[in-house]
């Protein structure tokens, strides 16, 4: 394939320190890129850009990686408009409305299922997301399960296991047998087709005990495990997350100071969804107290038709800076970075040599843009693994 040089990028957000002003960001001003087919061969101040076989004018715009959404929910049929509203008019949210979500995609065919995940990752990338993870959930019985997870494997590589949304209705009587469904014949079908597993630990889903014997039974099958961790109410989420080595610990609204230090003395990335919190009036999570204790925080949409219907994480960047503590600059890094962070992946967002040619260009001079004009369509243009997106 040609090599690319893109240029006249007016500021160059890479996420190396070792560029432009040394900061997280490695920011760097009247910037360079050169592409080959899918990698980024060359970073640097346009002045000393060497030749490439092609050349891209970036107009002078801002340029960020592309972003990386850790946490998704978008193999699913249906619609909560009415749940939506009723919540806007006061009913309290909670776990149970996911029920609604399960019969619609039970119902659902495997077309219908599929055009609707690709109608919202389109719309995903044309906002700058050129990586994304998504999660089956709305099956709740093997063969939905299964199918979910065959379909988002087509799309991403970064597909997780969901079985433990919610007790199914089927088992509402009985939530010991769908325990152990999910970690028996529902695992032994679904593992071939996921990278991840994940559970809700929370009130209306699942205890602690329960959480660990389904991300134990998974990691035996070689699913690492991500959770759903204390976003109603305190729990042992984060807990148990750090204790199972989970690559994330998601949402993190409701901390106590021993549950900031594990997450700041581990591995385990605290990933903050301010979707949900706007869709559901609930509490903000405090970026600040997180980030000050010095744990990895990553920002996503939680992209789901429940609790946070968007798809677009400018959106959640200007959610975190006005609502949740974080500078402009810990928001971009979030977003982008930190959710590489979260699906313990070096080769995307950041822009360096030998990392995958993922970038977004904003009609802006600055990333800050991205929070100081919410709501704004500042994305003009996106590159996917080195190929542009279509206008």
């Amino acid at each position: 394939m040609p090599t690319t040089l893109i240029t006249n990028i007016a500021s160059l957000v890479t996420n190396d320190p070792s560029q432009g002003d040394g900061s997280p960001l490695g920011l760097l001003t009247d910037a360079a890129v050169v592409l080959d087919g899918e990698t980024i061969a060359w970073v640097g101040p346009a002045a000393k850009a060497p030749a490439a076989d092609e050349t891209h004018d970036a107009k002078g715009h801002a340029a960020i990686p592309g972003f990386v959404d850790s946490h998704s929910h978008l193999v699913f049929a249906g619609d909560r408009t009415q749940e939506f509203n009723a919540r806007m008019s006061g009913r309290a949210y909670s776990a149970g409305g996911i029920r609604t979500t399960v019969a619609a995609t039970r119902a659902a065919t495997d077309a219908t299922l599929e055009a609707n995940l690709t109608h919202y990752l389109r719309e995903a990338l044309r906002q700058g997301t050129t990586t994304f993870e998504t999660k089956s959930g709305y099956g709740l019985n093997t063969e939905d399960e299964a199918r979910a997870l065959r379909i988002a494997a087509r799309h991403t590589d970064e597909v997780t296991y969901m079985g433990a949304h919610i007790v199914s209705p089927d088992y509402a009587d009985d939530p010991a047998a769908y325990v152990d469904l999910v970690t028996g014949p529902m695992l032994e079908a679904c593992a071939p087709h996921a990278r991840w597993i994940d559970v809700f630990c929370e009130k209306g889903a699942f205890d602690g005990d329960q959480a660990r014997a389904i991300l134990t039974a998974g990691k035996a099958k070689g699913l690492h495990p991500r959770i759903h961790a204390n976003q109603l109410s305190y729990g042992p989420g984060v807990q148990l997350a750090v204790e199972l080595d989970a690559a994330s610990a998601d949402h993190c609204t409701h901390l106590t100071d021993e549950d900031v230090d594990a997450l700041a003395n581990s591995d385990t990335v605290a990933t903050l969804l301010p979707g949900a919190e706007f869709s559901t009036r609930a509490e903000w999570p405090d970026a600040r107290r997180i980030l000050d204790a010095g744990a990895t925080v990553a920002l996503s949409t939680d992209c789901n038709p429940g609790s946070s219907f968007t798809s677009s994480v400018p959106f959640c960047i200007a959610l975190a800076v006005r609502d949740m503590g974080m500078t402009p600059d810990e928001a971009i890094w979030s977003a982008t970075a930190g959710g590489a962070a979260a699906l313990r992946r070096t080769d995307i967002g950041t822009i360096r040599e030998g990392a995958r040619a993922d970038l977004a260009f904003l009609n802006a001079p600055s990333h800050v843009h991205l929070a100081y004009r919410p709501g704004v369509p500042l994305v003009s243009e996106v590159w996917q693994r080195g190929v542009p997106l279509p206008a």
